[in-house]
């Protein structure tokens, strides 16, 4: 009989406890359907790109159920960047509970746009620098998320093709001279060739519609051994076309992030910039349950990633040191 009751006891107590966990997760979650802004430079709504898949994952990986407990409401540009500010006073009008982009343009017409909107950045800026926020451990106002610092990497990504290709003496750098941003790294780019005594060739293009075949061309008179490309968002839409010609002209290419490298470019170094996008979902999660942005810290990317296209450079006919391979965090054959 005593044994009997203690069960009934113990079962009513882990009933108990469990009435009281489920109920504390429930009171934690938005008691709303939370509106998520989301403004791409590139996409578009039938093709919204990896980007915004990874923060879809990362919100499913917390308990949001995309349609019950989040909707996006995604703008994409298609590399027509005059269109940022019209999106970002459009998200503003339909009063969405955050602001997400990467794009900087973007950023800072959300900030002139809005005091009150949460705004989540996943950007390769430095915040600070640019002045943005006043410092990544408390950004002050409505502005905070993550900072992959992809310009912090461009003498790192010399220095990779320096051990490609041990006589490397010049690099024509690809870049979007519309871009003060684009302008800003390749000053960083002639800052660490200098320290490697490498010849830069700013190969400048600009907008929509890149003349790419004349920038090969520059780039071969110039007799460049390799080929960096900037990123931007009218470039980023030109990856697959990019990288076929520095396979038709045997030009050795080095990308900021993998994607370049998974549509026939040579060689990239990179933050993961989908897992950061998967992070963002973070920032959601906080804000949405009461934390403020201005006390949410500024994350700095702190996982890199090498990746290398095998096939790509067999077209070309080059081949890896095994001493470079055995750094790549991913080869693609």
């Amino acid at each position: 009989m005593g044994t009997s009751l203690n069960g009934k006891m113990l079962k009513w107590v882990l009933a108990t406890i469990f009435f009281a966990v489920a109920s504390s997760a429930a009171a934690e979650q938005p008691t709303k359907t939370l509106r998520i802004g989301y403004i791409s430079g590139t996409g578009n709504q039938t093709n919204q790109g990896p980007y915004v898949d990874a923060l879809r994952d990362g919100l499913r990986k917390l308990g949001y159920v995309e349609g019950k407990s989040f909707t996006i409401e995604y703008r994409g540009a298609e590399g027509n960047l005059n269109q940022i500010e019209s999106f970002v006073a459009e998200l503003v009008g339909l009063k969405v509970d955050f602001l997400i982009t990467p794009i900087t343009s973007a950023i800072i017409a959300a900030k002139k746009a809005t005091k009150t909107i949460p705004i989540i950045m996943v950007a390769g800026v430095d915040p600070v620098a640019t002045k943005l926020v006043n410092s990544f451990a408390r950004p002050g106002g409505n502005l905070t998320g993550l900072s992959t610092l992809a310009q912090d990497l461009n003498g790192k990504r010399l220095e990779l093709l320096v051990q490609v290709l041990p006589r490397l003496m010049r690099v024509g750098v690809l870049r979007d001279a519309e871009s003060q941003f684009t302008a800003i790294q390749y000053k960083e780019y002639e800052e660490a060739a200098r320290l490697l005594k490498i010849q830069l060739h700013s190969l400048e293009v600009r907008g929509a519609n890149p003349d790419l075949e004349s920038a090969f061309e520059a780039a071969i008179k110039a007799r460049s051994d390799a080929l960096i490309t900037v990123t931007n968002a009218n470039l980023f839409l030109q990856q697959k076309r990019l990288a076929d010609l520095a396979i038709k002209h045997k030009l050795p290419s080095m990308f900021q992030g993998s994607t370049w490298v998974d549509s026939g470019g040579l060689m990239s170094y990179s933050t993961d910039e989908l897992a950061a996008f998967h992070r963002a979902a973070t920032y959601i999660d906080k804000i949405s349950k009461g934390t403020k942005p201005a006390e949410l810290p500024i994350e700095q990317a702190t996982k890199f990633e090498l990746v290398i296209n095998l096939k790509t450079a067999k077209q070309i006919g080059l081949t890896i040191p095994q001493s470079v391979l055995i750094k790549a965090d991913r080869v693609v054959q």
